[in-house]
């Protein structure tokens, strides 16, 4: 039994960060899935919440890895 983990660069900041592929935020752009690091999740929230919009709230192992099963 094995884990992954990604490397990816974040859609907002474009800073290289690990991250579930399965779990973590992510924007869509042209019709593909962009990962978003924590820190930029963090500076949209108060913007998201001010414009009347729910908090993105990510899944607790959204930037560890997984079980290499579940891809």
């Amino acid at each position: 039994m094995g884990y992954a983990l990604c490397m990816g660069n974040c859609f907002s900041c474009k800073r290289l960060f690990s991250f579930n592929p399965l779990r973590v935020p992510s924007l869509r752009v042209n019709g593909n899935r962009e990962p978003v690091c924590r820190a930029c999740v963090d500076r949209a929230n108060p913007v998201r919440i001010a414009n009347g919009l729910e908090p993105i709230v990510p899944a607790p192992d959204a930037y560890d890895f997984c079980s290499e099963n579940e891809l």
